[in-house]
């Protein structure tokens, strides 16, 4: 009976500790690069997360105007609707949205716009937490 008791206490411990050790680890950030023809950038994610992210693209050739983003998730067969970046200077365009609803794999798309013409980069972002 005793031993019971402590072997559930143990337990409990355990999983106390997981919980509040999980909920404090934060995903890594991600960073990819995509080339196309016309442009290429890095992306950046601070916190590759299902819900509300905020997504970084910062060109590192060409000159687009414009930039809008969309997630796919072939594996299961979910799309989430193109969200517009705003451009807080040439070349670095931010989108705020809820891009993943649930962890996985998903591709990234990156809709650029500009002298040189439309061009779709795509990345593989992991979403993890």
């Amino acid at each position: 009976m005793k031993r019971a008791a402590v072997a559930v206490a143990v337990l409990a411990v355990a999983v106390v500790t997981f919980l509040i050790v999980g909920r404090n680890s934060a995903p890594d950030p991600l960073q990819v690069t995509a080339r196309g023809t016309h442009y290429a950038a890095t992306v950046s994610i601070e916190r590759p997360t299902t819900g509300r992210v905020v997504v970084d693209v910062r060109l590192t050739s060409g000159d687009a105007d414009s930039a809008a983003l969309s997630a796919v998730m072939p594996a299961m067969g979910h799309a989430m609707p193109e969200i517009a970046a705003r451009e807080p200077e040439p070349g670095h365009f931010v989108a705020e949205g809820e891009f993943f609803q649930m962890t996985g794999v998903w591709e990234l798309s990156i809709r650029l716009t500009g002298a040189a013409g439309e061009e779709v980069l795509t990345v593989n972002a992991p979403i993890t937490g």
